[in-house]
């Protein structure tokens, strides 16, 4: 037969059931009982409003507000674009060279396509008429009266070809035509774009300072005349050997020496 549990085994027992659950307190005398029942039920209570371990059930309870966080928001690159060259800004364009001189911007060209129809049809008939060896053949490109070509730096008078035979180092004018040929095979300058001066004049570099010619220039320039004629022209200032020019329309305007 059980032997019924007494006061002080029933304190005995209530005390090992606290300290097997961690809720040990200090309780003495007969007032244990009633010590228990109140820590056991204040514990219920906060045992009860604990939330659920992650890994657990969830809770049933649908009236408890379920806290959501939100998710995090990384900031968005920033759009590509191509900061080195503005979208609408032109490309930049390449031309002939530009130089100034105090008469005003001098255009510096060896293409020869883009010089105007008359210009480049003058400029052929020149040099066909000059491979001859015949000097007579240069007279009708010569010109007349008021759109005579100005030779020798004088008065040609009326027959300007004989004029320029008489220039040349031989007496049947075949030096001189060979210059011009020479003349008209370098690059040319176009001078005076847009006045009643306009002319596109050979060799370019009669148009330029002499020392501003870069090596390759002087090249260009030595194929017409010696190294002893460049120095004179040093000294001078500026080139002084032949040069001719043509007007826009095509007249054979000039075919000259010095400065």
């Amino acid at each position: 037969m059980q032997k019924p549990v007494g006061h002080r085994g029933l304190s005995s027992v209530l005390r090992t059931l606290m300290c097997a659950t961690g809720l040990c307190v200090a309780m003495a005398g007969p007032d244990a009982t009633s010590a228990f029942a109140l820590s056991a039920g204040s514990n219920v209570i906060a045992l009860s409003e604990l939330k659920t371990i992650p890994g657990d059930a969830p809770s049933d309870d649908s009236s408890e507000p379920q806290t959501e966080t939100a998710p995090t928001q990384l900031p968005l690159p920033d759009p590509l674009i191509n900061k080195a060259q503005p979208k609408d800004e032109p490309a930049a364009e390449t031309g002939d060279k530009q130089d100034d001189t105090p008469d005003g911007p001098v255009e510096i060209s060896n293409d020869i396509s883009k010089l105007p129809a008359p210009v480049s049809r003058m400029r052929e008939l020149m040099i066909e008429a000059a491979r001859t060896g015949d000097i007579s053949r240069l007279t009708p490109l010569l010109g007349k009266g008021p759109t005579q070509t100005q030779v020798g730096g004088s008065d040609a008078g009326d027959n300007p070809a004989e004029t320029l035979k008489g220039l040349s180092g031989d007496p049947d004018g075949i030096e001189i035509m060979a210059i011009l040929i020479d003349v008209l095979s370098t690059g040319y300058a176009h001078i005076g774009a847009g006045t009643p001066e306009e002319m596109y004049v050979w060799p370019y570099f009669s148009e330029k300072a002499l020392n501003t010619l870069t090596p390759p220039e002087k090249v260009d320039l030595l194929r017409l005349v010696t190294a002893g004629d460049y120095l004179g022209m040093q000294e001078f200032g500026n080139y002084n050997f032949y040069r001719t020019g043509i007007t826009p329309d095509g007249q054979w305007k000039f075919f000259v020496a010095g400065d």
